[in-house]
């Protein structure tokens, strides 16, 4: 097996990241700028403490990445997997990220915020996002079938629909204009 590198407090800036560029590698503390991940294929590769600006994940596969408090800023991550990323101290933050088609499916999600995020088609089916925050997130075609979404906010959110048959809600907080993403199963008109 090989060596894990341990990286401590270093900046990296547009750096073009190949299939194994990072693999066996542990960062800690580190900042990454516009870098582009898409063709990575990571294997133990662990962030803690990172954070990432303008950087491309676009159908990167980050099935054996450990996301140790990381917070995303400007990112995009179409079609990422994140269901298979380590689940000891999972720990993420989106800002102003597309997340289009990605897929949470099953993780323990609670207390992240995604803000300004475009959430389009994104899998939360069966994820606990207990507590989430989702301000001025677009949700349109977003699954939350047999979620437990308990006290989240989709105040701010928009173009959700979730049936409540289907998710646990309680004490999650809607504005009256979401409504009809509640609604919309029965078929009732909320105008």
């Amino acid at each position: 097996m090989p060596s894990i590198q341990y990286v401590f407090e270093t900046e990296f800036n547009n750096i073009k990241y190949e299939k194994n560029t990072a693999d066996f590698t542990d960062f800690e503390r580190c900042t990454f700028n516009d870098c582009d991940f898409s063709a990575s294929a990571f294997v133990g590769v662990t962030f803690i403490d990172c954070v990432f600006q303008r950087c491309n994940f676009d159908t990167a596969k980050i099935n054996y990445v450990s996301l140790r408090t990381a917070h995303f800023y400007q990112c995009s991550f179409r079609e990422v997997n994140f269901a298979m990323c380590d689940k000891l101290i999972f720990d993420i933050r989106f800002a102003d990220c597309i997340l289009d088609f990605a897929k949470f499916y099953t993780l323990r999600l609670k207390g992240t915020t995604f803000s300004g995020c475009s959430l389009i088609a994104v899998d939360f089916m069966a994820a606990d996002v207990t507590s989430c925050a989702f301000p001025d997130c677009n949700l349109y075609r977003a699954e939350f079938d047999k979620a437990i979404a308990n006290k989240c906010d989709f105040s701010l959110s928009k173009n959700f629909t979730i049936d409540p048959s289907r998710t646990k809600l309680r004490k999650a907080v809607f504005s009256k204009h979401g409504l009809k993403g509640l609604l919309a199963k029965h078929e009732i008109i909320v105008s």
